[in-house]
């Protein structure tokens, strides 16, 4: 059955090529990118003297240093510098109350020393206090100026790959089969909700891949174990279009709440799934119709990623796939590590922070860091599934 043609928008969309060479492990890790974004560290250029904070001695260790300023002096008219430093203090208020933290007193040292000061000292705070540090940028339109913070959820380098035949074969195992009820809550969850990409729906970069791998694997006449290999994909294919078909029934939400209260814990491995379903159900209940790209990077208005050649779109390395291990699943991800090796950066969901006399601060990326701890969970158990069949 072609799931594509489904009555549904998600599968109505045109089939698209993607340019690339070709790899990664569930919720794992692939190969270093060549370059890492740096966040919330300044360097700088010699200041005028400032005074030690206690009074000086021959110890060297009792002198307090303040940063030296990383830019190049700027000369500011003065009717500028009247308007601009009220502004940037009263934006510098509006930010530090937002996150919780107390400002350093910088108002007494000369422009441009002060304001670069006050950058440092927040972005000094705001790393000690928040793990994915916000980024702090001066901004300025026409007259009016103001601070910018720039929030990103780091997702490392992780592939957040969700196999499906672990579920498959749990629906057939009549010790499991109730774990497999709920769990196709929790996919159809992602898959109607969250908006992850299904590797059996043409629109995929990973049906892509599963097209190219075996296209390479047909024209292979010399390798002696094609007829397994190929067996491989055909089994690929069967149960992603199975598991599809399950998922895709709306009923799985509808009696999600019900499959929670109902389900019983017996062994180890039921509260594991027990465990991820409620965390999911509760970000469902939360969010109720959010999807996980509602914050990636904005694209162009041809719908082409403007750092495509640069960054790996969040759509290539969240997504379901058939299996994470074998033959099939280790030569994808040999392909998709080579491919992302060749980038200098990832997407990651963004938001943008305006402080100003109109700012709107409510955003936030608790979505994100809830919905990839859930999938750090629920592919952890489909990975060791037959782990524990002697329970």
């Amino acid at each position: 059955m072609n799931h594509a043609e489904k009555n549904d928008s998600r599968h109505n969309k045109p089939s698209t090529a993607e340019k690339t060479k070709t790899a990664a492990r569930t919720a794992g890790k692939f190969h270093g990118l060549d370059a890492q974004t740096q966040r919330c560290g300044r360097n700088s250029e010699r200041q005028s003297k400032i005074s030690p904070y206690r009074n000086a001695s021959d110890n060297f260790l009792r002198v307090t240093f303040l940063p030296k300023l990383e830019q190049t002096k700027t000369v500011q008219p003065r009717t500028e510098l009247s308007k601009m430093q009220p502004q940037f203090y009263k934006s510098l208020a509006h930010l530090t109350s937002h996150y919780g933290i107390i400002p350093m007193q910088t108002e007494y040292f000369e422009y441009p020393y002060n304001l670069a000061l006050s950058l440092w000292d927040a972005e000094r705070k705001l790393k000690m206090q928040f793990t994915d540090c916000p980024e702090i940028s001066l901004m300025q339109e026409g007259a009016e100026t103001c601070l910018v913070s720039e929030e990103t959820h780091d997702t490392g380098t992780t592939l957040y790959y969700i196999p499906v035949e672990p579920l498959y074969w749990m629906s057939h195992d009549a010790k499991y089969k109730r774990n497999a009820k709920l769990l196709y809550s929790v996919f159809s969850y992602l898959y109607h909700i969250t908006d992850v990409p299904y590797h059996r729906q043409q629109d995929s970069y990973l049906y892509w891949m599963y097209e190219m791998h075996r296209e390479w694997t047909e024209q292979d006449d010399e390798g002696e174990h094609n007829g397994s290999f190929l067996r491989e994909f055909d089994r690929a294919e069967l149960v992603g279009d199975y598991i599809e078909k399950k998922i895709f029934n709306p009923v799985n939400l509808t009696f999600f709440e019900h499959r929670l209260l109902a389900f019983k814990c017996r062994y180890a491995f039921d509260g594991e799934c027990l465990s991820a379903a409620q965390k999911a159900h509760r970000l469902f209940s939360d969010y109720p119709n959010e999807r996980i790209f509602r914050n990636a990077p904005a694209c162009s208005e041809d719908g082409q990623d403007e750092e495509e050649s640069e960054s790996i779109p969040m759509h290539k390395y969240i997504s379901f796939i058939s299996h994470t291990k074998g033959w099939l699943y280790e030569t994808l991800e040999q392909s998709i590590n080579n491919e992302f090796n060749e980038y200098s950066q990832m997407h990651e969901p963004t938001i943008f922070k305006r402080f100003d006399d109109n700012a709107d601060t409510h955003q936030s990326l608790d979505f994100e860091r809830r919905f990839f701890s859930l999938l750090d969970d629920l592919c952890g158990l489909l990975y060791n599934y037959k782990l524990h069949d002697d329970e």
